[in-house]
């Protein structure tokens, strides 16, 4: 089998998303009899001290035998999840001022752990 006839095996449909850090890749592949599975792969970024960044990637592969009992079980989930928290995306890197946020609480926790040997400082001190 040539190169190329492979290549069009593998690119027989995808999609992408990209949810921040992480992109997730849906494609549909062949095996060697011909038969479509689909594999999703989580790729998620992370930017090192220096600058420079690297990906880990965490891929599944589904085949149509399963695919009854995945896609019930997954919509299973997602309605759970609906069901009990709503749409609504509650965790706290996701809201618009999260860092200020964070800084204040990190700074009330500080000031509760002061123990009598130490003199409390105000950041205006500084």
């Amino acid at each position: 089998m040539r190169e190329n006839d492979l290549l069009e095996k593998e690119e027989i449909f995808s999609k992408v998303l990209r949810a921040g850090r992480r992109t997730y890749f849906f494609d549909v592949r062949a095996t060697k009899a011909d038969d479509y599975y689909i594999t999703v792969t989580e790729s998620k970024k992370f930017t090192e001290e220096d600058g420079s960044f690297h990906f880990k990637k965490h891929k599944i592969y589904l085949y149509k035998e399963d695919f009854a009992a995945f896609k019930e079980i997954l919509d299973e989930m997602t309605s759970y999840v609906l069901n009990h928290k709503g749409e609504e995306v509650i965790s706290e890197r996701h809201q618009k001022d999260f860092k200020k946020e964070y800084f204040s609480e990190r700074t009330e926790e500080t000031e509760t752990k002061v123990s009598g040997n130490y003199t409390d400082i105000d950041f205006d001190d500084i």
